[in-house]
């Protein structure tokens, strides 16, 4: 038979395979987090007809003489190029703008996404659409350790801000020093026990006259019925007496205060402690940190998002669902936090959209129509040779 016979079925497969990627790539333009696939063409062994021939002897030399057996297949490769930003303004849709990869856990192994597309089940789990657990470091206390291991993400509404005791209140402002002898301020300052209840501590300051030496004082009492202590200012305005009270057990800082003129502005500056709170709301920082939002009106970090790089991430493996998973050639996938190490950076409420470019997806499929034309019109031909061949016994 025709060695072009079988060249062209070569060509009629490869050329097969072309359009079979290219029709799963326009398939997926709306796939979130799709990476498009582009085919890689070779070609096969070839026969050599005549070896090259070295000069010699007042002759020169002669080039080989080989007659291709068809193309094959060299390779699928994924083209990993960002894909453009959709705004959902959901809070548990995320995107990873620059390199890396969700890690998601499903039935004990671990998988890699671009996908974004995340919603909470009943137990509060951070998952993928189909039910894959995102992985991440949970916050103790506030506080986040990434070099943890790593452990699904969970949020559930149960979780709480706990209380704790105010210990701690820092005024600042200023004593008017020019106010009337007997002049009172009063000031409010709500603390809380270790168990989050609310109570009221409350510091009178009245003006009283001035010593030589300490033209501005004024005597602070206080709500728990301890004697009063002078708050006594230099000529300069600054604080002359010690800076700092105790009230019901809560250090009261006043170093900050000043003395000034025609100026009534002492006010609650700072306070720790606080009520337990419960969790409303959250968002997403650019490192991955979900930042909660309690009833209790503060904000504190919950837990972070783990994103894995690979040296090779063209090696890696398509699994379904929009997962990958790892192989020899990729490497092992380097976790961490987002915006370090070459990862990414996380944008929240926004999904990152295919990267498929339909026109050049249209056009290949063009290159793909006429390669698999061209190379049956070679098996057509083949054919009518041995066909004319065939002839010449009547």
């Amino acid at each position: 038979m025709l060695r072009s016979l079988f060249s062209g079925i070569s060509g009629l497969r490869t050329h097969q395979t072309m359009l079979d990627v290219t029709g799963n790539n326009i398939a997926n333009v709306n796939t979130t987090g799709f990476k498009a696939s582009q085919t890689q063409f070779k070609d096969t062994l070839s026969q050599v007809l005549t070896n090259a021939g070295g000069a010699q002897g007042g002759v020169g030399g002669t080039n080989p003489a080989q007659v291709g057996l068809g193309v094959q297949l060299a390779g699928v490769t994924t083209n990993f190029q960002q894909g453009a930003a959709q705004v959902t303004n959901r809070s548990t849709d995320m995107m990873i703008s620059g390199d890396g990869f969700f890690v998601v856990s499903k039935n004990g192994e671990n998988f890699y996404t671009r996908s974004g597309a995340f919603d909470f089940d009943a137990n509060g789990n951070l998952v993928t659409a189909e039910g894959a657990l995102v992985q991440g470091w949970a916050a103790v206390d506030g506080v986040v350790d990434p070099n943890g291991a790593l452990a699904p993400l969970r949020l559930p509404t149960s979780v709480l801000n706990p209380a704790s005791a105010t210990t701690q209140v820092g005024f600042d402002g200023n004593l008017p020093s020019d106010a009337a002898v007997g002049t009172v301020l009063n000031r409010d300052v709500e603390v809380y026990d270790a168990l989050g209840n609310a109570r009221n501590i409350t510091l009178t300051f009245t003006q009283a006259a001035g010593a030589a030496g300490a033209p501005n004082q004024w005597q602070l009492t206080t709500s728990d019925g301890g004697a009063a202590q002078p708050v006594a200012f230099n000529a300069d305005g600054t604080l002359a007496s010690p800076g700092t009270v105790t009230v019901d057990g809560v250090a009261v800082s006043l170093a900050d205060v000043t003395g000034f003129a025609k100026l009534t502005s002492i006010e609650t500056a700072s306070k720790d402690g606080q009520r337990a709170g419960s969790l409303q709301s959250f968002t997403i920082n650019a490192d991955g940190t979900i930042i909660g939002a309690f009833s209790n009106g503060l904000k504190s970090p919950v837990g972070r998002i783990a994103l894995g790089t690979f040296a090779n991430p063209v090696g890696l493996e398509k699994a379904g669902g929009s997962l990958y998973t790892t192989t020899v050639n990729s490497g092992e996938a380097a976790i961490g936090t987002a915006g370090t190490g070459g990862r990414g950076s996380l944008v929240g409420g926004a999904l990152e959209m295919s990267n498929v470019d339909l026109s050049q997806e249209f056009t290949n499929l063009i290159i793909a129509q006429r390669g698999f034309q061209a190379n049956s019109r070679v098996i057509t031909t083949s054919d009518e040779l041995l066909q004319e061949l065939v002839n010449l016994k009547r």
